[in-house]
């Protein structure tokens, strides 16, 4: 083979082996001096740093522990000994090394390489706590009963997916900046393929998102009865891109969760009473005195059903009655319990207006007609007797 030949076949990089081997060797030497120098704080440091890491083996065994004290495993005290029982090997002995590597007066190659190796374990570990901590306190706001289970979990495994994506790239970046590496263009390139997946999947991240919002947010949560748009009824289930409502004419409405955010939403569920009104009218023939007390019996009247009267009194004059408004308060969210309330009062107002003799009006008209002599003719043949 000619040389032009050896030439293209010749390896891009070179490796110096002489020079590899004199630092490997003047590494050496360096340890074997150091040995030799420091052997006594060598030992108390292994001894203390053996020490420490059993000590936080012995703290990392009671995550678990912490874990099983609360109910059920949900509670607060749930979720950080799970993240305590998340603390991996590698950071115990690194943690452990860093602290006692001052004492042993360790060669500086040997002290950065430890150094360098702390920081990638605490910056993992970091994303490994973050990670639970996280994940953790959005399984603690879902507990109990107010959540679908199949949606729960489909939620929760998209979440985690995301959670430890987002963490650990981020890790990744700040220990590759630690090496020395320009991380502006990894960055940048996060960046926008994180932008073209979003554009890509916004509906479904809009949904979820949204999904999110209403866990911890708790506008509503199932069971409630709400009322948005022209549509009222009761929260059958919260899932991951939709919500299902049961309606009270009796059929399923199904809106996808950015789309019921984005309305008015009135939880009923949540009042703590019901508010009827009602528009009384009564004749004109009613004498003044009878009419002053009106008032006062539809107050009577409101509080002996048990309910609260928030507004009562004369209203306007109307084209056949005077008209008197009442709007009655009745303790509680059932709208059965405030309508029954409402029928017993209706009946309770007409027999009491039966029993003062106040007329309830309703539209009446009286015609007037005149005599050829311009003199009005009574409708009444007693009227006109007389």
């Amino acid at each position: 083979m000619s040389d032009s030949k050896a030439a293209a076949v010749k390896p891009a990089v070179s490796i110096d082996t002489g020079r590899v081997g004199d630092q490997a060797q003047a590494l050496l030497g360096a340890s074997v001096t150091w040995l030799q120098q420091h052997w006594l704080q060598i030992l108390v440091a292994l001894g203390v740093g053996v020490a420490l890491s059993l000590l936080l083996f012995w703290l990392r065994a009671f995550g678990p522990r912490l874990a099983r004290r609360s109910a059920s495993g949900k509670g607060w005290s749930a979720v950080l000994g799970r993240a305590v029982e998340r603390t991996n090997a590698f950071f115990i002995i690194m943690l452990s090394a860093r602290l006692v590597s001052g004492y042993a007066a360790t060669p500086p190659e040997l002290d950065a390489t430890i150094a360098f190796l702390f920081k990638v374990a605490v910056t993992f570990q970091g994303a490994i706590w973050a990670r639970e901590l996280i994940l953790g306190a959005i399984e603690h706001r879902t507990r109990g009963e107010h959540y679908t289970g199949e949606a729960l979990m489909s939620a929760m495994g998209l979440i985690r997916l995301l959670v430890s994506v987002a963490v650990f790239a981020i890790a990744l970046v700040v220990v590759l900046d630690n090496l020395g590496v320009n991380v502006t263009g990894l960055v940048a390139g996060l960046g926008v393929g994180g932008i073209a997946i979003g554009l890509a999947a916004q509906g479904i991240f809009a949904d979820l998102f949204a999904a999110l919002a209403i866990i911890f947010d708790r506008p509503f949560r199932r069971g409630d009865k709400v009322s948005y748009g022209t549509t009222s009824g009761v929260i059958e289930s919260i899932g991951l891109k939709s919500t299902r409502i049961r309606a009270f004419t009796g059929e399923l409405r199904i809106i996808s969760n950015r789309n019921l955010l984005d309305k008015e939403i009135q939880n009923t569920s949540l009042r703590d009473h019901i508010r009827v009104s009602y528009t009384i009218g009564v004749t004109y023939e009613t004498p003044p005195d009878t009419l002053a007390r009106v008032p006062a019996i539809l107050t009577e009247l409101v509080e002996a059903e048990g309910a609260k009267v928030a507004r009562c009194g004369f209203e306007t004059f109307g084209a056949s009655s005077l008209d008197y408004a009442l709007q009655v308060d009745t303790p509680g969210d059932d709208w059965a319990t405030a309508h029954a309330t409402r029928d017993r009062l209706m009946v309770a107002i007409m027999r009491r207006f039966a029993d003062e003799k106040i007329g309830i009006a309703y539209p009446t008209q009286t015609t007037y007609t005149a005599a050829p002599d311009g003199t009005l003719v009574m409708p009444y043949a007693e009227a006109a007797r007389g």
